[in-house]
């Protein structure tokens, strides 16, 4: 979980509330917005691995990885940190939310956090399916 001691007093304010350094999974850089994409085209159901994989980058580069993978988890709600979890958590969740089709994302939009958002489509895309796989290679 990340530790609110490396809040810093200075520097570049990113909104209300406290500055947190670049490099931590909270720091939300000024041009990040809601309604971002992670990728270049929707991910419809087909190329899961590819789309994982570009989602995977995107997320490692904004330093937001701990909010899928299960690193940053949800602190408890009395404590000084659960604001900005959720505040950073939502913003996660809206950007995955933007790069799935409307179809697929209104089927995770309940998610209760990105990380159960992103389990969700791993359970559900990121299995082979063997007998699939053969009857198309065999067509």
């Amino acid at each position: 979980m990340p530790d609110s001691t490396e809040i810093q007093s200075s520097g570049s304010s990113t909104g209300n509330g406290p500055n947190f350094d670049s490099n931590h999974p909270y720091f939300l850089h000024s041009s990040y917005a809601p309604d971002m994409s992670l990728v270049n085209a929707v991910f419809d159901g087909k190329g899961y691995q590819g789309g994982k994989r570009s989602i995977l980058i995107t997320l490692s580069a904004k330093n937001k990885l701990g909010f899928i993978k299960g690193n940053c988890p949800a602190p408890a709600p009395t404590s000084k940190d659960f604001q900005p979890w959720s505040r950073y958590n939502d913003m996660v969740t809206s950007w995955l939310s933007n790069s799935l089709s409307k179809d697929i994302g209104n089927s995770v939009i309940y998610s209760k956090s990105a990380t159960n958002l992103w389990t969700s489509l791993e359970h559900r895309f990121g299995q082979s399916n063997g007998a699939k796989l053969y009857h198309l290679q065999k067509d």
